[in-house]
């Protein structure tokens, strides 16, 4: 069974490189690898495609209703959304983020994001050296 074969099916992710000094991906294809993944943590699950000390690029599906609860980071993030729709509170204001829509954030802001129908997105995240 090939990698391809093997993610179709939901089976385990096979290690693939994170870090080097040129990376490839072919966004729709990491999307479908990652929703056939099961089983889901609880309302979404993450795939980290991109990890360097200063630089992590993680891809993250949210089931409709599904919340990743308040948190911050120390590094600079960006939200990219590739499909459905989010809602990101932070700020005491509700960013609406349909499919398309990219946000940034500063270090340190509280956020949380939530999904209002089934959705992927993209967040970068820079930390400072």
């Amino acid at each position: 069974m090939n990698q391809h074969e093997e993610h179709s099916r939901g089976g385990i992710r096979q290690p693939v490189p994170t870090s080097g000094t040129l990376l490839s991906f072919d966004i729709a294809e990491e999307v479908r690898r990652l929703q056939s993944e099961q089983p889901w943590q609880a309302e979404h699950t993450a795939n980290t495609i991109v990890k360097y000390s200063d630089l992590r690029i993680v891809l993250i599906a949210l089931k409709a209703g599904g919340r990743l609860h308040e948190h911050q980071t120390a590094g600079r993030i960006s939200i990219q959304s590739l499909s459905g729709e989010i809602q990101v509170h932070a700020q005491e204001q509700v960013i609406e983020m349909q499919t398309g829509r990219l946000l940034t954030l500063d270090h340190d802001v509280p956020h949380d994001v939530e999904a209002k129908c089934d959705s992927v997105f993209l967040l970068t995240i820079a930390w400072p050296k």
